[in-house]
């Protein structure tokens, strides 16, 4: 379902239902008391919209009484996400706590960004907020992760921790005295400090509509609050990103605007939706530092989870084996195979891995042939190597 509805949302919301929609996100005018205006990137159309006030009061009398009606439509387990900057946030979040009450704030989503520098003196602006509220405490709500640091020690993936009598928190060990492997975690929960990159100037996405937001954000936002098939709203859609990025995510979606500009735009971003990848997230922060390439080079389309402090693995993979981790090395350059078993050997035993991956890069003799494989690992020709091998035969 898809619904993009010309007019003032306050007077289209009192034609629907109460408790009748999952989500909404709004992202109203910012009290900026200025013209918003953008073309373009062609320079054939200037998108615009007055976002003056008379006062304080008469921009809060014009949010709360929407809030009203936004609370009457959102569903008993429903979320509500208010966007906003420095210049609002002290009226929305003192409406919001009115409204929807105080015990129902869940958080303040801060989402940073990097800019283009201004003479402006002063700091420069690099973040917005997102408030996010619940109707009932009964709401969706869905924990998203991230990768672990490159910094963070492999034994705080793999092993259990417990506190000891004094309540200070040490690694749980079974009766024999050895450590009991954790569960595989799926990584960091998401925090409520969002790095996501504003759109650029050449932005697939970008349609030249001013404070357009990026699909990623919404994306993210309809990921943890609501599920395949809900009803989302944006009562102040604009260009239509979050109507796109709910399409995108197969939910329905109601859009309302009171500009017949933004409703065509919206329309036409629904039939064909263009969205900009980020490599900033593909990739995460880290990997512009210091990326580990031959790791990502052969385990690209498999869920690991990167191990940079460790010397006998590379990545220890997200599913497990027989209730074990499933630990990766990766021959180095100037190692022979004997010296990587050996590595990735003393990782098994210490990790008590029932299955691990050796991945041979190269055929480096050892002086002394030793025989250092067990039933645990388990060596794989990496695609460089059998190619080698066909060109040696080829000779």
């Amino acid at each position: 379902m898809e619904k993009v509805l010309l007019g003032d949302c306050l007077e289209l919301l009192k034609k629907f239902d109460d408790n009748s929609v999952n989500l909404i996100y709004l992202d109203p005018p910012f009290f900026t008391n200025t013209i918003q205006k953008l073309k373009t990137r062609d320079g054939s159309k200037e998108f615009s919209y007055k976002d003056i006030w008379k006062s304080n009061e008469e921009y809060a009398e014009f949010l709360y009484y929407r809030f009203v009606e936004l609370k009457r439509v959102l569903k008993d387990t429903g979320n509500i996400f208010v966007h906003c900057d420095r210049n609002s946030t002290h009226i929305v979040k003192t409406l919001l706590d009115d409204i929807f009450g105080l015990e129902q704030f869940q958080s303040e989503i801060i989402w940073y960004y990097k800019r283009w520098s201004n003479s402006k003196k002063g700091l420069l602006p690099s973040h917005q907020t997102i408030y996010f509220y619940s109707k009932t405490k009964d709401f969706k709500f869905k924990t998203l992760y991230n990768n672990y640091s490159q910094t963070t020690n492999v034994d705080q993936i793999l092993q259990k921790r417990a506190r000891d009598n004094n309540g200070k928190t040490v690694y749980a060990r079974d009766e024999n005295g050895d450590i009991i492997n954790s569960a595989i975690k799926k990584g960091v929960p998401l925090n409520d400090v969002w790095e996501i990159p504003y759109l650029n100037p050449k932005a697939k996405e970008r349609v030249g509509y001013p404070t357009q937001k990026p699909i990623l954000l919404l994306e993210r936002i309809i990921e943890i609050a609501s599920d395949e098939g809900d009803t989302i709203l944006d009562p102040f859609c604009g260009s239509g990103t979050t109507l796109v990025a709910g399409k995108l995510k197969n939910r329905k979606v109601i859009g309302m605007d009171i500009s017949e500009d933004a409703i065509k735009l919206t329309k036409s971003r629904l039939d064909n939706p263009i969205k900009s990848e980020s490599n900033l997230l593909q990739k995460g922060k880290d990997a512009y530092n210091n990326v580990d390439s031959i790791v990502e080079k052969f385990l690209h389309d498999i869920e690991y989870i990167p191990v940079q402090r460790n010397s006998g693995i590379d990545a220890i993979l997200k599913l497990t084996y027989q209730e074990s981790p499933v630990l990766v090395r990766i021959q180095k350059e100037h190692e022979t195979i004997d010296e990587a078993i050996k590595q990735l050997s003393k990782a098994v035993k210490v990790k008590n891995s029932k299955k691990s991956f050796l991945i041979r890069t190269n055929d480096i003799k050892s002086l002394l042939e030793i025989d250092l494989i067990s039933g645990e690992i388990e060596i794989i020709n990496s695609t460089s190597y059998k190619f080698k091998e066909v060109l040696n035969r080829l000779e």
